[in-house]
């Protein structure tokens, strides 16, 4: 139980050191020092015994079985060493999409090897049959696993391209939603009277359905909701098996990643002025989904060049960098460290400005800047900098479409209406990085950024319009 204890206080300094840059490094360090404790412990204090024979009752530990466990464990480890080595910055929303998914099933698995051998777990009661407290845990285990499990697919396809970005609406979804969730309690409550197969079987597959249809009416830019919100599930669901196999480290855990999860779910909605409920509703762009999208004003805008935006560059006092999702996509972080690098030489005061919501994963931004090494002194959260744009000569938008958006303060009918944005508008000089003009943001609205008089649009990739910003810098 100390060991657990320490694990758990070894993990709540994790959560202290990753929220910051900083003291992220240290923070991983302490979450990796607090799960090795925990296995050990694990191991140590439930050690696979050998059944005893009419002579001898304690055979001993069976290591062959341990051999497994430990076997598995090796497995596992190879498997993240070498995911986490290949796989790249820009796929690391998808990555942790994946990895909430097998927390979720492995909740469910969990739950089932407890329902069908529930004398291994220790949890029956003296009728023989399951205890009631131990039913209502595997219950809600299984059905907040299952919930998460198929979220997480759908959020993964959906982060990984492999299937359409833009919510996705049903007929009547608020009440099949609303209803099925209600059968899934109910169940629940039955299965403290009946531990019949039909039972469980039903919850578990009642949770893998509502969890694919709470996630598909959800569109691209709520995603980091969806991420965080999808951690908090696997927290409670992990909490929920600590419960049934008398864990009190799994129950710890899942708590710290369960709460912690839903506060970052809170302040993601709070980011985008929006209601938790609103979000599972259906995502920024339903209405447009919905009416095959809205039409574009023609209205006249400016074109520039790399080496326009140079010269423009080379002569400002001060640049305020908003990357975004394109700067994810175009893998232009490098290239733009870079630039700011340049700009700095030159004697250019250059910042970085991050939106809680920018990318498709909460932090998205801060880990693809501190990968190109950019110093953590110049990325400044949006509460931080947004005043510093009156006095800005340079506003440099590289990928980013809703944060930038001014519709968010002035227009009433917007669905971004009251989310908090950058006040780009405000500084000297804007230049606007993005393929065409062809396309909007997630929230499927235009951007009178695009239009405005000081506003120049860079038509290009990212990473190639950055490139030949250096080139021309360096010329």
């Amino acid at each position: 139980m100390l060991a657990y204890l320490v694990a758990g206080v070894l993990f709540i300094l994790a959560l202290r050191g990753l929220s910051h840059p900083t003291t992220s490094r240290e923070g991983n360090r302490y979450g990796m020092a607090g799960m090795l404790i925990a296995v050990v412990t694990t191991l140590v204090t439930h050690m696979p015994m050998k059944v005893g024979d009419a002579f001898n009752s304690y055979a001993g530990p069976d290591f062959a079985s341990l051999g497994e466990i430990l076997a598995a464990i090796a497995i596992g480890a190879v498997i993240g060493l070498v995911t986490a080595r290949r796989i790249k910055m820009t796929d690391m929303p998808q990555l942790v999409a994946a990895f909430h998914s097998l927390v979720g099933l492995a909740a469910v698995l969990v739950g089932w090897a407890a329902y069908l051998d529930p004398a291994a777990f220790g949890i029956l009661g003296g009728d023989g049959l399951i205890n009631p407290v131990s039913r209502v845990e595997a219950g809600l285990g299984i059905a907040i696993g299952a919930i998460t499990f198929s979220g997480s697919v759908i959020a993964f396809l959906k982060l990984a391209g492999k299937m359409s970005g833009s919510p996705i609406l049903l007929p009547l979804r608020h009440v099949i939603n609303l209803g099925t969730l209600v059968a899934i309690l109910g169940l629940v409550g039955y299965f403290t009277m009946d531990q019949s197969l039909w039972v469980i079987a039903t919850i578990t597959v009642l949770s893998f359905i509502i969890g694919f249809l709470l996630i598909i009416p959800i569109g691209g830019a709520d995603m980091p909701v969806v991420v965080s919100m999808l951690n908090s599930y696997s927290g409670w669901a992990a909490a929920a098996m600590g419960f049934t196999l008398h864990n009190s480290a799994m129950i710890i855990t899942g708590a710290l990643v369960g709460s912690s999860g839903a506060i970052l779910s809170y302040i993601m909605c709070k980011a985008m002025n929006r209601g938790f409920l609103s979000v599972i509703a259906g995502g920024f762009g339903a209405e447009a989904a919905a009416s095959g999208g809205a039409a574009k004003e023609q209205r006249p805008w400016k074109q520039g060049s790399a080496d326009d935006a140079a010269f423009m560059l080379k002569q400002a006092e001060s640049v305020i960098i908003i990357p975004g999702y394109g700067m994810a996509v175009a893998q232009a972080q490098h290239a733009l460290r870079e630039m700011g690098d340049h700009l700095k030489k030159e004697g250019v005061s250059v910042k970085y400005a991050i939106h809680p919501v920018a990318g498709r994963m909460p932090g998205h931004m801060n880990v693809l800047l501190a990968e190109a090494n950019v110093p953590y002194d110049e990325v400044f959260e949006l509460e931080d900098i947004n005043s510093e744009f009156a006095q800005c000569d340079v506003a440099f938008i590289i990928g980013a479409n809703d944060v930038v958006n001014p519709a968010a303060k002035t227009d009433k009918s917007s669905p971004i209406y009251g989310m908090p944005v950058f006040d780009v508008d405000k500084a000297k000089q804007v230049f606007f990085i993005k393929r065409s003009m062809g396309g909007v943001g997630y929230a499927g609205v235009d951007n009178d950024v695009f239009y405005m008089d000081q506003t120049m649009m860079l038509l290009a990739d990212a990473k190639k319009m950055v490139e030949d910003i250096n080139k021309a810098l360096d010329a």
